[in-house]
């Protein structure tokens, strides 16, 4: 069996040792004579699975105990409206800062829930960079701030925690979760689709703040009202029980290879590899200012753009895969969650400097 490095910006690549251990108890699962798939999310050996799960979730991220920890489903886009839904009617208003396309997504739904405005925007350097927050505009009557912790399609992160007063912090996580320590107790609510540092698609963590509960708008669905899933354990309706499975080998995964600080340390050393390059490069530039460059999605273009089919294709050939940047912005990106192997980038500037040789 050949594996190929996975680029994907997401579903994307996950530890090939959880993926074995997956593999190993997919037709029973500890002797229970069953796959995890086929488990009631009420039995026993579901439920040991889900606590399990929802502790190593706050003992990576360090929850403090006035936080609920919930599963849900609907991944990032369908939280766009749950956040609105839970929060927005605290005082009908909301503040976006739109750092890129997920932002943007984010804010045009809120809208649909109350008065949902800009803040602050890098639209001024085409979303290459994030607002100083000197620059932000925020409403002191606004329910919640919003932002997207990491932009996958830009390749812009945020590498410092906003200051928001009194107002809670709202962050989209989805693509920068557990790749290095955050403090939680600075945010209101942190939601992430898991489908980049967790596990598969299907399942959102969401971590709320106690005092937040309970403000839900009248046309919240149950399934999708914070309070009602808090005080049923995430088990108001069916959870995606498979992908939280996942998730839990992924977080044992995570601490048995040092915790967030040494996922930080990996992915600094994995970026570092790239950016260097990309810095002293003729041929392959990256857009972004140094100060907001993802450690997650690095984002490049070549010099002479009618080679970009001939890199993608290359690349394939030496098993490297999904490098082709987002249609909305062209170019290519590679994805480098926690779970792609510094090898991986390694054979990426390998061959990014073969082909420069090759093309310049």
């Amino acid at each position: 069996m050949t594996r190929v490095f996975n680029f994907s910006p997401g579903p994307a690549t996950l530890p090939e040792a959880v993926l074995r251990r997956a593999a190993d108890e997919m037709l029973d699962w500890h002797g229970c004579g069953m796959s995890v798939m086929e488990m009631s999310h009420r039995g026993k050996d579901f439920m040991s699975i889900f606590a399990e799960t929802e502790s190593l979730a706050r003992e990576l991220l360090a929850v403090p105990a006035n936080y609920k920890v919930l599963f849900m489903q609907g991944g990032a886009l369908g939280e766009n409206a749950i956040v609105p839904m839970n929060l927005i009617g605290r005082t009908g208003k909301a503040d976006y800062v739109v750092t890129g396309d997920w932002s943007k997504k984010s804010l045009k739904e809120a809208g649909k829930y109350g008065a949902a405005r800009i803040a602050a925007s890098g639209d001024a350097s085409n979303f290459t960079a994030i607002p100083k927050q000197s620059e932000w505009k925020l409403d002191p009557a606004a329910s919640y701030v919003h932002i997207c912790s990491n932009e996958t399609i830009g390749g812009v992160e945020y590498h410092w925690t906003p200051d928001t007063g009194s107002t809670p912090l709202v962050a989209d996580m989805s693509s920068n979760i557990m790749s290095r320590p955050i403090d939680v107790s600075r945010y209101g609510v942190i939601y992430a689709g898991a489908q980049k540092n967790m596990g598969p698609s299907g399942v959102t963590l969401v971590i709320v703040r106690d005092d937040l509960l309970g403000h839900a708008l009248p046309i919240t669905p149950s399934a999708f009202n914070y309070q009602v899933q808090a005080e049923n354990e995430s088990m108001y309706n069916t959870p995606p029980t498979y992908a939280i499975y996942i998730a839990g080998l992924v977080y044992q995964h995570i601490k048995a290879s040092g915790g967030l600080a040494a996922m930080e340390k990996h992915n600094a050393q994995k970026a570092a590899l790239l950016y260097d390059f990309l810095d002293e490069s003729r041929f392959f530039t990256n857009k972004v200012a140094k100060a907001d460059r993802s450690l997650m999605n690095v984002t490049f273009w070549l010099k002479d753009a009618a080679l970009d089919d001939e890199f993608v294709k290359g690349a394939q050939a030496r098993g490297m895969v999904q490098l082709k940047g987002h249609r909305s912005v062209g170019g290519m990106r590679a994805s480098i969650y926690n779970a792609m192997p510094a090898e991986g980038v390694k054979a990426l500037v390998a061959y990014m400097k073969d082909f420069e040789a090759r093309h310049a």
